[in-house]
């Protein structure tokens, strides 16, 4: 996968570091020292995320990728991860070419409790029950990190661009389906963009939303 976000690069003791706006555990399945490469300045550079604490990881550049790059101010940044991704979409029935179904219109599910969001906008997206995305993602309340929900999608056949934008409560346009990821402590809460409405297992259905919760999102594509 690749996330796009805005970010400032700093120089540290040893080398240029870049702070990630996301928890790295929340859309990644690597933990330790993970190997990526970068966007910047349009240039490419190879990077690893050094992990800092409960998920959180700063980038790290060595000193002549970064020589040439204006500290201090806020530069947009293109970060590609491999294999960040569960496969669960092995003997899949369906494909991109053959999804599950054609998104053209989303029934809410709400449920009593928070903490199966995730599972829940995979199910409104497909058409399906919530327990049977929880068995496709064999994960349950409080589970449904990103990397899951992206590889659940994968496996309906639902379609997505490769990207996770993060805006970070910045004024932004929505594309007409997405997956929206607000913060919630230590947590990230989900819910479905479609056609100028938002679909929110908790909440039920809204006309409106306060993006300056917004983490980022997904795009669906339909």
């Amino acid at each position: 996968m690749r996330y796009f976000f805005e970010s400032k690069v700093e120089k540290r003791d040893k080398g240029y570091r870049i702070d990630l706006p996301f928890n790295v555990w929340e859309v990644c399945r690597q933990r330790d020292v993970i190997q990526g490469d970068l966007v910047l300045d349009n240039k490419i550079i190879d990077c690893e995320l050094h992990p800092k604490e409960k998920g959180n990881y700063e980038i790290y550049i060595e000193d002549e990728d970064a020589v040439s790059v204006e500290l201090g101010v806020t530069h947009k940044i293109l970060l590609h991860v491999t294999g960040s991704l569960i496969r669960m979409d092995q003997n899949s029935p369906y494909s991109f070419e053959n999804p599950i179904r054609k998104i053209d219109n989303i029934e809410v599910i709400k449920l009593p409790e928070d903490g199966l969001c995730g599972q829940a906008c995979v199910a409104m997206l497909a058409g399906v029950t919530i327990a049977e995305v929880i068995s496709v993602m064999d994960c349950r309340e409080w589970q449904a990190t990103m990397g899951r929900v992206i590889s659940a999608l994968n496996y309906y056949g639902i379609d997505h661009t490769d990207i996770i934008m993060y805006t970070e409560g910045r004024d932004t346009v929505l594309p007409k389906c997405a997956i929206l990821m607000e913060r919630m402590g230590r947590f990230c809460h989900y819910l479905v963009h479609f056609d100028g409405i938002y679909y929110d297992s908790h909440a039920g259905i809204m006309h409106e939303y306060d993006t300056s919760k917004l983490l980022g999102y997904l795009e669906i594509k339909c």
